[in-house]
Order: structure tokens, then C-alpha cells, then sequence
């Protein structure tokens, strides 16, 4: 055998996306991030991507409850939806899980305040973040404020073309050289500062017992447009995030950006192909889950037991006891994919790195074989047969992968709801696009990627 055949037949090279899809494929790729740029603008939070998924999901005639497609929602930040299988149930499931949750600042219980004749909203940030990252941008307040009479009303402003927007004033570089540049970057800006601009207008009654009249005209305006009261702020949930749109990035247009890509990307992917599959081998299930990002906690996320009662709900409607044996049977022959995303390699920071085995934009959906951090610590690791069963069934669709962890080994690590799937006893491996600027308000994910991730997703549901 000739060294180039040699070398062709036994080493391995990365393939990039655009190198291996030809002119109809690329023209619907664009088609795909199109309306995931329209998804991504819309939804910023859980419950609007909740709300989203069910629209679809009712459009494409899915109903609440049905035995064969049907779907369920829990406390509006949890969804799953199902498509039942020629096989029987008991021979096993094909689940897709991701997390809608993502890094916000959240309002407090009772936010607003006046100070030196401006009005201001407190906040405490969710999830990871770095927070110099949250001053000095356009800021759009989402979310729903629940009244004691049982009205929840929505609100969403600063995403329209005419709307206000808020921000976090910086402090000018003039005066920051104590208190800001010369301390470490995690404390330039303190949590307790991320307070967020929202007025500067007193009321119009000149009555000088009234000492705080920029509140009190902040108060005004929104009880006129939305019926709220200060009490009011203590059974909302309302969270700032950055105002604006998704947008294509750089002059070719290689990429996408915007907010909440971790880990919306997986869930607009992973319910587009659950839908375009139909009479699957397998049941299909996918769930849309929250607060992965700070730690799976709460009766929404992957740490609750909803899980468990969807499946046996699901072995119900298949005419079957659902028994803990029955069950359990069921998880040790289900295959499932943790849809998250992982960090690509950034060249400016090439030093956290390993080239060798990170994520590259533009090589295709990243598998994230063990996740964790400092000798695999709170890792799940799916096993070598399921991981040559998944990589076998891609490589005959020209799905286009890449297998990768993320960083040098005692840079740090990170975690996904995987860990606690495979409790249950079924097999299971993280996989989704690598970004850039992960947990910034402006993450970068490359088109290739977003679209094999839906291409993995839709062979895996298939098989």
C-alpha cells in the first residue's frame, strides 16, 4: 500500500461542513438558520420558548395528552412532546433533551428604587456570568407578572423598533482607575451595581411631600400600560436580557449571533427534526427542560421527577401497567442525546485549549463524550458501544461530527443534565454546535454547525 493510501485508510482529518455539502443542500442550510434567527429574536426566555414549541406543535397537529403525537407542558417552563413508535414502548425510547434556561439578570423581589433623582431596578444575575459583560448595552425586560385576582400578564418591551430600551451605566474610564482598574476583572463590577436605568422623568404634580416622583412617575406609566403596583414586583418573574435581534456574523455570513444560544440552538434543532420525522421506528420523545444552568434545581428541571411521570404516562397510553419494572426496563434500552452545546476553540485564547481534541467552528455538531471537570469529576461518560452505534448511523446520513472535549484538563470543565438521564440506566452522550462567546449576551455559533446538529438530531430520531 502507497504511504497517501496508507495515510488515507488509517489517520483521521476533520471534515468541515462546507466542504462536504453541495449547492441544494447549503441553499436549504440557509433556508434552516433563517427561521432559527426568527426563533432566536422571539424567545428569550422559557416560558416564550415553551409557548413557541406548543404553537408549532398544535400547528403540525399535535395535541395535549395524545396518545400518539402528542405533548405536555409543566408550570409553562417545561415541554415535552412525543411521537409514538412502530416498535413497541417497552423495546425502548429515542429522547432528545435540552435546557431553555439561560443567563439573565433577574429582577428582585422589590426592585425599584429612586437615587439622586433617577429610578432604578435591582437585580440578581442567573446563572453564569461574567458581569462586566451587562453594563453600558440595550437591555429588554421580558416575563409575566402574576396578579392576586389570577391574571398573569405578560410583558416585553424594548424589543420593538419604537420601544424604550434600559441599560446599566459603566462608570467613564476618567474616574475608574481605584475603584475598577485596578482590581481583579471579577470584581470591576459588583453584582449588588447591576441596577438597571429605567427613568428620569418626575411626576407631573408638583406636591413637595412626594420625595421620590421619579418612581412614583415610573409607577404611573406602567400601571397604565400593564395594571401593576409596586406589591406587584414580588410574584413576577421578570428578567432583563439584551434587546435586539439575532443577527448573521462577518462578510461571508459564516455565523450566527445573539443571545441564548446556550442552549436554545438544541432546542430549535432538536423539535425541527422530531417533527419532520414521521412514523418513527422508535417513540420519539423530546423534552425542553429549565435551570440547568444553575444546577437542575426546582420541579422543572432534570432533577425533578417530571421526567418519570411523562414516560410513565407514556407507557399508560401504550395500554401497559406502568411498574417500576416496567419502567426501568424500558430506560436500560433507550438511547438519548443530552442536546447541549460545548465551547469551540477560540484562537485568541488558544491557550485554555486543546487543539487536538476541542471543538472547531465549522466541523459539524461537537460530541461531548464526558463532560465534568478535574479527573472527570460529576462527568457522565457514555460508553464506547453506544458512541460507535451513534458515530456508525451518522457516518451512513453524511452527518458531518466532530468527537471533542472542552479545554486543557485542569482549565475548569463544565456539566449538562446528562449525569442525571443516565441514572435511570439508559445510554446517553451530550451533543450540539460549539459557540464562541458562550454566556456572553452576543454567543457565535457557525451555520454548518446549527445544521448538522438538526441533521444528527433527525438521523438519530430515525433509527
Amino acid at each position: 500500500m502507497k504511504i497517501e493510501e496508507l495515510e488515507k485508510e488509517l489517520t483521521y482529518k476533520a471534515k468541515h461542513v462546507y466542504e462536504t455539502i453541495d449547492k441544494e443542500e447549503k441553499k436549504f442550510l440557509e433556508k434552516v438558520v433563517k427561521d432559527y434567527i426568527k426563533f432566536l429574536s422571539a424567545c428569550k426566555t422559557e416560558r416564550e420558548t415553551v409557548e413557541f414549541g406548543k404553537e408549532l406543535l398544535e400547528k403540525e397537529g399535535f395535541k395535549e395528552g395524545d396518545t400518539k403525537k402528542g405533548y405536555f407542558i409543566y408550570r409553562d417552563k417545561f415541554l415535552a412532546c412525543w411521537g409514538m413508535g412502530k416498535r413497541p414502548i417497552t423495546e425502548g425510547l429515542r429522547i432528545i433533551v435540552s435546557h431553555i434556561d439561560t443567563p439573565r439578570l433577574d429582577l428582585k423581589l422589590h426592585p425599584l428604587f429612586e437615587d439622586t433623582d433617577l429610578a432604578f431596578l435591582k437585580t440578581h444575575y442567573y446563572g453564569g456570568i461574567k458581569k462586566y459583560h451587562w453594563v453600558a448595552m440595550p437591555l429588554a425586560l421580558h416575563g409575566v407578572v402574576a396578579k392576586k385576582d389570577g391574571r398573569v400578564i405578560k410583558i416585553v418591551i424594548g424589543e420593538k423598533e419604537k420601544d424604550c430600551v434600559f441599560t446599566i451605566c459603566d462608570l467613564l474610564p476618567h474616574l475608574a482607575r481605584k475603584i475598577q482598574a485596578e482590581k481583579k476583572l471579577s470584581e470591576a463590577i459588583v453584582g449588588e451595581k447591576l441596577n438597571v436605568l429605567v427613568a428620569g422623568i418626575p411626576v407631573e404634580d408638583k406636591n413637595e411631600k412626594v420625595k421620590e416622583r421619579i418612581k412614583l412617575k415610573f409607577l404611573e406609566l406602567i400601571y397604565k400600560k400593564y395594571g401593576i403596583k409596586e406589591e406587584d414586583f414580588v410574584s413576577a418573574e421578570l428578567y432583563l436580557v439584551p434587546a435586539g435581534s439575532a443577527r448573521e456574523v462577518g462578510l461571508d455570513r459564516a455565523f450566527v449571533g445573539g443571545y441564548g444560544q446556550d442552549d436554545r440552538s438544541c432546542a430549535f434543532t432538536s423539535l425541527k427534526a422530531f417533527l419532520e420525522v414521521e412514523d418513527p421506528e422508535y417513540t420519539n420523545l423530546i423534552l425542553f427542560m429549565d435551570r440547568e444552568e444553575i444546577g437542575s434545581e426546582g420541579n422543572t428541571s432534570a432533577k425533578s421527577r417530571i421526567f418519570e411521570g411523562v414516560v410513565y404516562n407514556l407507557i399508560k397510553k401504550a395500554g401497559i401497567s406502568p411498574t417500576a419494572d416496567t419502567f426501568f426496563s424500558i430506560m436500560a434500552q433507550t438511547k438519548a442525546i443530552s442536546a447541549d452545546v460545548t465551547a469551540g476553540i477560540d484562537p485568541n485564547y488558544i491557550e485554555v485549549h486543546d487543539k487536538l481534541n476541542d471543538a472547531k467552528l465549522g466541523f459539524g455538531i461537537a460530541v461531548s463524550r464526558y463532560t465534568g471537570h478535574g479527573g472527570k469529576y460529576m462527568a457522565n461518560e457514555a460508553h464506547a458501544e453506544f458512541l460507535a452505534w451513534l458515530l456508525k448511523n451518522w457516518d451512513e446520513n453524511k452527518v458531518v461530527y466532530q468527537v471533542c472535549s472542552m479545554g486543557k484538563v485542569d482549565e475548569g470543565g463544565g456539566g449538562t443534565v446528562a449525569k442525571y438521564f443516565a441514572s435511570y440506566g439508559m445510554d446517553i452522550v451530550d451533543a450540539g454546535p460549539p459557540l464562541l462567546s458562550m454566556h456572553s449576551p452576543f454567543e457565535i455559533t457557525h451555520k454548518g454547525d446549527l445544521y448538522m446538529t438538526y441533521k444528527a438530531f433527525k438521523t438519530f430520531l430515525k433509527v
